[in-house]
């Protein structure tokens, strides 16, 4: 649900890259992603997508999103380069999302709440993030999840995993 990246033009394309499940059809790679903040601890199972490819996919097409699953990208950007401001869109995903865009050490900068199915309108970060959780339309506000909340996931940057 990458949403569609306006990035993806300056992203290399990539092909089932090996190593990533996503790209060639297998089941894509879990991961347990825990938000804390004043709206309590929420943990989610998500597909992660490592590569430009996956990025560039993301969750387009999908409608079975659980309530407590999604996406996250990460690394952002998927070379592993310095976070960087992140745009997305909506294009070919029929199914609204929250977009948390999580900045380096671990805190929500911004979330776009209830990102509106087949939009191809920018969806700015606002700033640089190394990583974007895309979630159920919805989520974020059923469980009071907000800027400033706190997003920690095995294998993510430093400031990311510790717990």
């Amino acid at each position: 649900m990458i949403a569609g990246l306006l990035v993806a033009a300056s992203l290399p394309l990539a092909s089932c890259a090996r190593g990533d499940p996503a790209a060639d059809g297998a089941t894509p790679a879990k991961v347990a992603v825990t938000i804390s903040g004043a709206g309590g601890r929420h943990v989610f199972t998500v597909e992660q997508a490592k590569t430009a490819a996956a990025q560039e996919q993301g969750l387009m097409f999908r409608t079975d999103i659980p309530a407590d699953g999604g996406m996250l990208f990460y690394p952002y950007p998927p070379d592993g380069a310095a976070p960087r401001t992140a745009t997305f869109w909506m294009k070919n995903t029929p199914s609204p999302l929250d977009i948390v865009f999580i900045r380096a050490d671990g805190t929500i900068a911004r979330i776009a709440e209830q990102s509106p199915p087949f939009s191809q309108a920018p969806i700015p970060s606002g700033e640089p993030v190394a990583a974007v959780l895309e979630l159920r339309g919805g989520r974020a506000l059923d469980l009071d999840i907000s800027a400033g909340d706190t997003v920690r996931w095995n294998g993510g940057p430093d400031g990311v995993t510790k717990r």
